[in-house]
């Protein structure tokens, strides 16, 4: 979660960087045109598309990198709900009296592990609810050795529950590292300044129009600045209009049922 880049100024400052280089651009072509009456713009074709092309592309990458990246996070919601739910039923094979307190520890992680996400984008505040699911981590692991050798318990106990704390613990883990991996700032600032540049191309490309096609230039600007709007949604799930809070409604069901 570190380094975001927030998507509504970014789309909006590209938004209107690209209007303000369209017009460069424009009025570049104009000046060109007027020095070079034949041919002005002969053999730019070719540049002006490998251009885009490279726009493209990497627009097209990073949109499909971001989405897969939300699928892993929705998915690993579900892994965790999964791996919880195991480990609190195999807390059966304990001793009645080792249930209890162990079934109360499993419900402070829970509170803790949706705490941590309830409180994006306030960092301050979900590094202290990670402290306190990984102090938690280690109660329910150091209880759970201690009494799978009591009296009462399952024979089996220690074999079955142990594997499926650890299992707990990681997705833990891998939940912490997806919300952490992103691209590097600089591929956005790449993904910023190509547009710049091709609104630029573009501009030079409508010299020739005596009037603004200003239908065009605001569709050009504004889908190119909505579609990163997007990615960047998807890039930080929890922090703009695209939510995956909607998911982790599977734990609080489980949540529900450890009443």
């Amino acid at each position: 979660m570190n380094q975001v880049i927030p998507a509504w100024p970014f789309a909006v400052a590209l938004m209107i960087g690209m209007l303000i280089c369209l017009e460069i651009g424009r009025r570049m072509g104009q000046r060109w045109a007027a020095q070079n009456p034949e041919g002005a713009t002969a053999g730019l074709g070719r540049l002006q598309g490998a251009m885009f092309t490279l726009y493209g592309l990497l627009l097209a990458f990073t949109f499909s990198d971001a989405n897969s990246r939300f699928d892993v996070q929705r998915a690993l919601i579900a892994d965790e709900a999964n791996a919880i739910e195991t480990a609190y039923l195999r807390v059966d094979l304990l001793g009645a009296e080792s249930q209890t307190p162990m079934r109360q520890l499993f419900r402070e992680y829970l509170d803790a592990r949706l705490e941590t996400y309830r409180k994006v984008p306030d960092m301050a505040a979900v590094k202290a609810a990670l402290a306190r699911s990984e102090r938690l981590q280690k109660d329910i692991w150091f209880r759970a050795v201690a009494d799978s050798n009591l009296p009462g318990g399952h024979s089996d106990g220690p074999r079955l529950l142990l594997p499926s704390l650890n299992a707990m613990f990681d997705i833990m883990t891998k939940r912490t590292m997806a919300a952490q991996i992103h691209p590097a700032p600089v591929i956005y600032g790449l993904l910023f300044l190509l547009a710049l540049l091709c609104s630029v191309l573009a501009g030079f490309e409508m010299a020739n129009l005596k009037k603004r096609n200003w239908l065009h230039i605001l569709a050009y600007a504004v889908v190119t600045a909505a579609s990163v709007f997007v990615i960047l949604n998807l890039e930080y799930p929890r922090m703009g209009l695209i939510r995956v809070r909607q998911y982790d409604q599977v734990l609080m069901d489980l949540r529900e049922n450890m009443q």
